[in-house]
C-alpha cells in the first residue's frame, strides 16, 4: 500500500489542532524536522516517526491504519490493504481495519514461521484475546498452562496472565487473533 507519510502526518497534526511548532516541541524534534517530513522532502525513519507521534500520542499501528477526515469507514478489506503493525523474527501482524483511539476491539491476521517465538519474557497487558488457528501449530502458554494448537483449536484468556506464542510445528502457522481493548 502506497502511502504519503507527510500528507498523512500533516492531516494528523491539523485533526489535533497542533501547529507544527507545537508538535515539534512536544515530541522533541526540531520544527523543521517536522516541515520537512511534510513537505515530502525527507522520510523520517522508523523511530523518528515514532518519536514524532508520541507527540500526538499515537502509535505507529494507529498513524498507518487511522481513518483519515474524509475517509469513508471501512467494512470490508482485501487481504494486500491489511496493515503490518508488528511482529518479530519470523512473526508478523496483519491489522484487519482501523487501530483508531477509541475502538474497542483489536483483529489481528497473525503468521508464525517454523520456530518463531514471542520470547522467552512472557506477553502481558490490559483486556481478553483469543484466536482460532487457520494452519499449522502453534504452542500457548498462558500462566502456568502450556497446550499446543492444531488447525480449528482456539484459546481465549485474560491478558493480565503472563503468556507467550511459539510455532512449534514443522510449517507455517496462521491464525486470526482478537484482542480487546487493542494492545497494538
Amino acid at each position: 500500500m502506497d502511502m504519503d507519510i507527510g500528507f498523512r502526518l500533516r492531516l494528523i497534526r491539523l485533526r489535533h489542532q497542533f501547529s507544527q511548532r507545537t508538535l515539534a516541541k512536544r515530541a522533541g524534534v526540531a520544527n523543521a524536522t517536522i516541515s520537512l517530513i511534510e513537505s515530502g522532502n525527507t522520510s523520517p525513519s522508523v523511530s523518528a516517526l515514532k518519536r514524532i507521534l508520541a507527540g500526538i500520542p499515537m502509535t505507529l499501528g494507529e498513524f498507518f491504519s487511522d481513518e483519515l477526515p474524509g475517509m469513508q469507514s471501512e467494512v470490508f478489506y482485501r487481504a494486500e490493504t491489511l496493515t503490518e503493525i508488528s511482529g518479530g523474527e519470523g512473526i508478523s501482524y496483519r491489522q484487519i481495519g482501523s487501530a483508531k483511539a477509541g475502538h474497542a476491539l483489536q483483529i489481528l491476521y497473525e503468521t508464525y514461521q517454523v520456530g518463531a517465538d514471542t520470547g522467552m519474557i512472557m506477553l502481558q497487558h490490559e483486556g481478553e484475546e483469543g484466536g482460532v488457528i487457520i494452519n499449522g501449530q502453534l504452542e500457548v502458554t498462558v500462566g502456568g498452562s502450556t497446550r499446543v494448537l492444531g488447525v480449528g483449536d482456539a484459546y481465549y484468556f485474560n491478558s493480565r496472565e503472563q503468556h507467550r506464542f511459539r510455532n512449534v510445528g514443522n510449517q507455517v502457522c496462521t491464525l486470526v487473533s482478537s484482542c480487546s481493548p487493542p494492545s497494538f
